[in-house]
């Protein structure tokens, strides 16, 4: 079974970041190019050279994009088509939010909430509108949109309990949107050869506060919270031939915090 992403050209969003760097260090060790798709180009840069460094010159490339400007979409696909003369797949993962992001439920504003569910959810329509098109001129190529638990099952509420920290009521309404937005366009781009699937990670370790960190890690099998590299696998799969045959799915990687 090859795992191998050997002249893959794939476009990670939101690539510079904790989850999308783990994203494209995968990518470049499996033999793909990982294309650093970012809105802080000093840090797709140094990412890129990092990979470079590590794998050929063919391993990584950074771009600044805007997953809601169609603008820059199509420009970094032009780019890449006249680069590489082909594009295989696009990883939805870029998280982009408003200041005012991360308030509880009723704090939240009526504009605030429609602001960060425009760029979420609709960045990653839009993104997956713009290459779709250039995937159906090939008759194939992939889509993966990153998911969460919390678009699969209610939070744990409790867990927040006695932090600054709460489960913004926009990621839920976003991510549930996230895996429905993935079987709707599985089934739409399936005549063309393109498959669409979602990877639901559980929560990433980034510092939170430590009661937290203990009551999550209290509902998974290892009694931890994940790394970026928890998830990189899954996606590595989605992007090789092992699962050619598999569409319209979504990979929950919790640790069996759903349960």
């Amino acid at each position: 079974m090859n795992f191998r992403l050997d002249q893959q050209v794939v476009v990670v969003t939101g690539g510079a970041g904790r989850i999308g760097a783990a994203f494209c260090r995968a990518i470049a060790a499996q033999g793909g190019t990982a294309v650093i798709a970012d809105t802080a180009p000093e840090a797709a840069g140094r990412l890129a050279a990092e990979l470079c460094a590590a794998h050929g010159p063919a391993a990584a490339l950074a771009l600044t994009v805007d997953i809601t400007s169609t603008r820059e979409l199509d420009q970094a696909i032009a780019t890449l088509q006249a680069r590489f003369g082909r594009i295989d797949a696009v990883v939805n993962n870029a998280y982009p939010r408003n200041q005012n992001y991360g308030r509880k439920f009723e704090d939240v504003t009526y504009e605030d909430f429609a602001d960060n569910v425009s760029r979420h959810l609709g960045g990653y329509f839009l993104t997956a509108q713009r290459f779709a098109l250039h995937f159906k001129t090939r008759g194939r190529g992939q889509i993966v949109n990153l998911g969460s638990i919390y678009g699969v099952a209610a939070p744990r509420f409790e867990i927040y309990a006695g932090t600054p920290i709460t489960m913004p009521v926009e990621y839920a309404a976003i991510k549930a949107g996230v895996l429905h937005l993935t079987r709707y366009l599985a089934q739409y781009l399936k005549p063309h050869g393109v498959r669409v699937n979602a990877i639901s990670p559980g929560g990433v370790f980034a510092d939170q506060p430590e009661t937290f960190v203990q009551s999550y890690n209290q509902h998974t099998l290892g009694h931890r919270m994940l790394s970026p590299e928890d998830v990189t696998g899954t996606l590595i799969f989605l992007l090789s031939d092992a699962s050619a045959h598999l569409t319209g799915q979504n990979l929950v990687v919790d640790d069996g915090w759903t349960l």
